[in-house]
């Protein structure tokens, strides 16, 4: 049996938060931690166990460093990443509560990995050995120069064989709907499994799911099921898995989730959060979905571990998993008490 192997390919950068629920612009210091939308991904992956690589590019200075010191604890490998730029994306996340929502504000523009150039990496070296592929909207999102960067990892991984997830990820601050529509679509036939949410496919596909308002909590499990219908047969994916939050306010959401294989449609359990940090939620979604599969789960099963991944993710502080296996599996069994373990 072939060993599994992923590669996930985007942008890291640093992650700012105010002390607990200070607004920014109350915030006389900022803890410093990373995170990414696809090294979220990786590092969920090996912390669960599995071989699982991060590419990017970063500049070569001190705080890259920081980075990789943070990634390497993970046993994240970093050995196709490329050096060079002059910075690293920044983020600020001012946590919300209550009514008061979140609020994230971005510094990456001119970030080492927008302004990379295709020279920059070798995908058939890249992804040599790999059963899995992963990226997001964001990465395109950067620049032209990301989006012809990602085509060209599409192209090689679609000559390989290796299975491609692609995790829509809108980001209204990066590019337009219009602009992401037409680079999405050219890129979905590359896309074996499909992560979205209603908001995602909306924008980004025109296609809405019917009796659904998420700011009201109102969640529509036959619109969600349409919209998973709509993609498989708007882009022929193996499977389409789709993110079902139901914000109560900044402090409380309902999450579940639902795929869909063009036979079948499974749905999670439906659980209510309390929520610690959000951020990072749905990539963690992803990266417990992306585990279950490559470890040979049923649907159903990879499903509720990504579920499960999740709902603890948005229980701990920062973006990046720090559940085991177990812990995951144990929630997926039942156990949702809370209580102390001793």
């Amino acid at each position: 049996m072939k060993k599994q192997r992923a590669v996930c390919f985007g942008e890291i950068m640093g992650r700012l938060n105010p002390e607990g629920y200070l607004r920014i612009k109350q915030a006389k210091s900022y803890q410093l931690s990373f995170a990414g939308g696809e090294v979220n991904v990786a590092v969920a992956l090996a912390s669960f166990g599995l071989d699982a690589a991060f590419v990017t590019k970063a500049p070569a200075n001190d705080l890259t460093e920081a980075m990789l010191r943070d990634l390497r604890g993970y046993k994240v490998d970093l050995s196709q990443m490329v050096y060079g730029g002059e910075r690293l994306g920044m983020y600020y996340v001012e946590k919300g509560a209550s009514q008061r929502p979140s609020k994230v504000i971005y510094d990456r523009k001119y970030s080492s990995i927008a302004m990379a150039a295709r020279e920059d990496f070798n995908w058939e070296e890249i992804l040599d050995g790999a059963t899995w592929f992963h990226f997001t909207g964001i990465t395109p999102a950067l620049s032209e120069n990301t989006i012809e960067i990602t085509r060209d990892a599409l192209e090689v991984a679609k000559k390989k064989g290796i299975t491609v997830s692609c995790d829509i990820n809108y980001r209204a601050t990066l590019w337009s709907p219009q602009k992401a529509g037409e680079v999405m679509t050219e890129f979905m036939p590359y896309v074996d499994v499909c992560i979205s949410n209603e908001e995602d496919a909306e924008q980004v596909f025109g296609i809405h799911a019917a009796g659904t308002d998420v700011s009201s909590g109102k969640i529509s499990q036959a619109g969600y099921e349409d919209v998973a219908k709509q993609l498989m047969n708007k882009f022929g994916f193996k499977k389409v898995a789709i993110t079902m939050r139901g914000s109560i306010s900044a402090s409380d959401n309902s999450w579940a989730a639902m795929i869909y294989n063009g036979g079948e449609f499974h749905h999670s359990q439906n659980y209510v959060i309390h929520l610690v940090d959000r951020v990072g939620g749905g990539d963690s979604f992803a990266g417990g979905l992306i585990y279950g599969l490559m470890s040979g789960y049923d649907d159903k099963t990879a499903l509720d571990f990504a579920v499960a991944t999740s709902c603890l993710k948005q229980a701990t502080e920062f973006d990046f998993v720090q559940s085991s296996v177990a812990e995951v599996h144990k929630l997926m069994g039942g156990d949702a008490s809370g209580r102390v373990q001793r």
